[in-house]
């Protein structure tokens, strides 16, 4: 099937797909729960040299920059304890760290996580990272300008390939919280 957004080329449902995504989104998709089916999730193959958002943008058509989201790793502080969560936001605004991510995971400091960090945690390549596939205990905030989108690409959890999903996929997802201001 061609994918319903962008200049993609083939689009096959993720869950027929799961030897071309890293093995903590192939879990995922394989244990897949939810009100939302699995089949609402696609995977189509990009170029890893276009993973980042502004060029996989420019690469693959018009619309796919407003149709983007991001998932961002983020470490709250609060004395020696650090938590770690994820973030996701449109690629069009810009997370509110210091702000809401900070208060919300009741932090002193909050900043993104470091790349190692972030990459090791999770199981996923940098310029990848998902939130489909996260450690199970982490937070994980979604912005609710997401939600509402009928077609969002994200990331596969590796450079290669990107998924298509709803916003009510990414709502669905265990521990996910809709957080009023989280990006602007």
């Amino acid at each position: 099937m061609r994918a319903p957004i962008g200049n993609f080329g083939e689009a096959r449902p993720a869950a027929d797909c799961l030897d071309e995504l890293c093995p903590p989104v192939a879990a995922a998709v394989r244990a897949w729960e939810g009100a939302v089916p699995p089949e609402d999730a696609l995977y189509v193959d990009t170029d890893p040299d276009k993973a980042d958002t502004a060029v996989l943008a420019e690469a693959y058509g018009p619309g796919i920059l407003e149709a983007s989201a991001n998932c961002v790793v983020v470490a709250g502080r609060r004395g020696g304890a650090t938590t770690l969560a994820a973030c996701v936001v449109l690629s069009t605004t810009r997370l509110d760290v210091n702000g809401t991510v900070r208060r919300h995971l009741a932090a002193r400091k909050a900043s993104f996580a470091p790349m190692d960090t972030a990459v090791g945690e999770t199981g996923m390549e940098y310029g990848g990272i998902t939130p489909i596939g996260l450690p199970a205990d982490w937070p994980l905030l979604i912005d609710p300008a997401v939600v509402d989108r009928p077609y969002l690409v994200i990331g596969s959890g590796r450079r290669r390939g990107k998924l298509i999903v709803t916003g009510k996929v990414l709502a669905g997802l265990p521990g996910a919280t809709l957080l009023d201001g989280l990006a602007s």
